[in-house]
């Protein structure tokens, strides 16, 4: 099948990186300028859209063949503006993105990094970010360019010729990092699931607007109120600014050395030296709440039919092939504090409303209800209603799967109540005598925050940080972690396994089994861990080098960093089996996402494990859509799956 590489250079007035592709190509003023492509190993074409050239008639006939393959670093951006510029379907079955493809082998998802870390001799033009901020964005309009808001092609002829340059160079160097990376074929399955990905952000959630609206009002005139009152108690010109800030609490008594930050107030709160530097770092703690990024992303985001699309990524979190968020980063949404359905719902009613006064009345300062009602502001179709189902405790089912700990697998093809029976096998307590009223229910909590700390190895630190309501004594952490362990052997275990075997591998460069088809795997520089699934996780250049904080020898492979540095980071058996469940979670996920679309549910968001399906009223049920997820997977056999579900007319968590 022949492949087609395209890669395009457009313009539009809206930020790309504010306000998400969707929105940028329905910009009245987008346009696609140059057009490079080239077919398989053929010298690369460039269209000069601007020059009223046309796409030959070949190039138009094959974006729509399904027996010619598309194929674009980021094809999602290709897509789009193909579809935008052109006024043509591509369908996403018959396109490949190389950059998920580098995101499935562990690279970069910059076609400049990922060229680099694959030591290609074809490398991207360093001039591109000049050249597209030159052509590509608006220019700000002074005297000396005549007031103009956009350079055209005329406008600086030599500079054109470099951009055309670059763009040939961007299709040459993306084949050549598709040539590079055939030798690790994404399986079929995987390509079906990304096009499948594909349509849902398509589809994009519908978003309320006026809500919306109302939100960002209501933290600004909170802001505004704040910022009053900093200013009359400090008489700086700007309260937001850290340096006077700080330096204004230095003249009132109160050195800040490490700065202003969450992790410090507490103890600079405590080391206030009198009412008035105490109320400044109070104010500056709210001013920090009210941001409420997450309205403002929505709102620039927002496209023409109150729809936000392009908010997942495919395999962003490459180490375990779990989608990622983009632009409404939709992973890490506050959870809903509010009592009841009822308080949500009087909450966002009066939000809407835009009585700001009687909001804070009711439920207090602004940021905390704000963040509550986050999440209210998708809503379904008009005429529809969301259907939300997610995987019951899906990570803890995967990993005693697993690690064949046969007592949870027990309790989760039974009565499920994992909480419980961990801490009766914890503690030597019935599991009938953990319930509410007994005096042995006090355990439930011990049993909860060790299922969910201890899992992939972690230890006192790990329970400390998932006891979120601070329900255990801090000096009881480190023996209860000692009691999981003790109650899970076989899970313990498979930390150590997992490591040996994937050190093995390296070591011998050869294959290791571990269990239920999982495998370890060192092929081309790379270790690969082998899925039931059928798919692999990759750890690039991996090597064996003494740890001296455990004074043995350790495995290590290459990343980015915090600062997207590709450096060298180490790895051990609990974080290599947290990846391994992950994805095995991950893959559960997208069978159910693969079933429900089969079953036409109009999926248009999934969480973590949580799917949400646009429905009409008339069509499907929560219940339909729990039994589907609860099915068996043939790669996953006697693995317990269970999803619950409910309906809601904004989106929210149960």
């Amino acid at each position: 099948m022949p492949i087609l590489q395209i890669d395009v250079e457009t313009y539009s007035s809206v930020d790309l990186s504010k306000s998400g592709l969707h929105k940028y190509v329905e910009s009245p003023d987008f346009e696609i300028l140059l057009f490079a492509y080239a077919y398989d190993d053929d010298p690369v074409t460039i269209i000069d859209l601007t020059d009223l050239d046309e796409l030959p008639e070949r190039v138009r006939q094959d974006l729509l063949d399904p027996f010619v393959t598309k194929s674009a670093f980021n094809a999602a951006f290709e897509r789009a503006a193909i579809a935008r510029h052109f006024g043509i379907e591509c369908n996403p079955y018959q396109w490949r993105c190389t950059m998920v493809w580098a995101y499935a082998l562990g690279l970069p998802g910059s076609l400049d990094k990922a060229a680099k870390v694959l030591k290609l001799d074809a490398l991207k033009d360093a001039k591109g970010k000049a050249l597209i901020k030159y052509f590509s964005v608006p220019c700000k309009p002074t005297k000396a360019n005549g007031q103009r808001t956009r350079n055209h092609p005329y406008h600086d002829t030599e500079k054109w010729e470099q951009y055309k340059a670059y763009n040939v160079q961007d299709v040459v160097v993306e084949r050549e990092v598709r040539r590079r990376l055939e030798r690790f074929p994404v399986p079929a399955k995987e390509w079906r699931l990304w096009a499948l990905d594909q349509i849902i952000n398509d589809r994009g959630v519908r978003l309320d607007p006026v809500f919306i609206g109302h939100a960002i009002a209501c933290a600004e005139q909170y802001t505004a109120g704040l910022v009053a009152e900093a200013k009359e108690l400090t008489g700086l010109d700007n309260p937001n600014s850290l340096a006077q800030v700080k330096a204004w609490l230095a003249e009132n008594g109160l050195e800040t050395p490490d700065g202003l930050g969450k992790e410090c107030m507490p103890i600079l709160l405590d080391a206030a030296p009198n009412e008035e530097t105490k109320r400044m770092l109070e104010l500056r703690q709210e001013m920090g709440k009210t941001s409420n990024s997450k309205y403002g992303a929505m709102d620039r985001a927002l496209c023409a039919d109150d729809r936000v699309r392009g908010i997942l990524q495919f395999c962003g979190a490459n180490r375990t092939w779990r989608w990622a968020g983009r632009n409404v980063q939709m992973h890490n949404l506050p959870q809903n504090h509010l009592e009841n359905l009822k308080d949500l719902e009087l909450a966002r009613d009066t939000l809407r409303s835009g009585d700001y006064d009687l909001l804070e009345m009711i439920y207090g300062a602004p940021p905390f209800v704000l963040s509550q009602l986050v999440r209210t502001a998708l809503i379904p179709s008009v005429g529809n209603m969301f259907r939300v189902a997610d995987f019951a405790a899906i990570e803890a089912r995967v990993i005693a799967w697993l690690a064949d700990e046969l007592w949870v697998l027990a309790v989760f093809s039974d009565h499920g109540k994992i909480y419980e029976a961990t801490a009766a096998r914890m503690f030597g307590v019935p599991f009938d005598s953990i319930t509410k009223g007994h005096e042995n229910y006090k355990y439930r909590a011990s049993g909860k925050v060790a299922t969910l700390a201890c899992g992939f190895g972690g230890g006192a630190a790990a329970m400390e940080k998932m006891d979120k309501k601070k329900e255990i004594v801090a000096d009881q952490y480190d023996p209860l972690v000692r009691q999981w362990r003790e109650a899970n052997p076989n899970i313990r275990k498979l930390w150590y396994r997992a490591e040996d075997a994937a050190m093995k591998a390296v070591r011998e460069k050869t294959t290791v089994k571990l269990a239920h088809g999982v495998q370890y795997r060192y092929e081309g520089g790379i270790l690969f861990a082998d899925l039931p699934s059928g798919h692999s996780l990759a750890y690039p250049q991996p090597e064996i080098k003494p740890d001296t904080k455990f004074n043995k020898d350790g495995l290590v492979f290459y990343a980015l960093d915090d600062r997207s540095q590709w450096v060298q980071q180490r790895t051990w058996g609990g974080t290599l089996v947290e990846n391994l469940v992950q994805a095995i979670a991950r893959d559960c996920l997208a069978e159910s996402l693969v079933r429900l679309h089969e079953a036409q549910y109009p999926i248009v968001l999934h969480v973590h494990d949580e799917i949400v399906a646009d429905c009409p009223e008339d069509f499907g049920s929560v219940d339909e859509m729990t039994e589907i997820m609860g099915r068996s997977i043939d790669w996953a056999p006697g693995l317990p799956l269970k999803a619950a579900g409910f309906e809601c007319d904004f989106y929210m968590k149960d």
